[in-house]
């Protein structure tokens, strides 16, 4: 089974932007800054858009959090890899 959430970029087109992928139903990409998840957001809906807003809502409070994690780790392992 995929995770709830990957990441994805394109930084050899888009420097600046990292899109997280929703892998469940509603699936999406959701567009945004790296330097800050709500910076020019787009959602991109692979599935119905759905009618529900505060589905959507849930959907990008989960993938901010997902987003934020994973900077946060990548840091750490970066930080693990130099203490060596």
């Amino acid at each position: 089974m995929l995770p709830k959430f990957l990441l994805a970029d394109n930084s050899q087109e888009l420097p600046d932007t990292i899109f997280i992928v929703h892998t469940r139903s509603p699936k999406c990409i959701i567009e945004c800054d790296v330097e800050d998840f709500n910076s020019n957001q787009t959602v991109y809906w692979l599935d119905r858009t759905p009618d529900d807003q505060n589905l959507v809502e849930d959907i990008l409070d989960e993938a901010e959090t997902f987003f934020n994690d994973e900077l946060e780790n990548q840091e750490d392992l970066y930080d693990e890899e130099f203490d060596d």
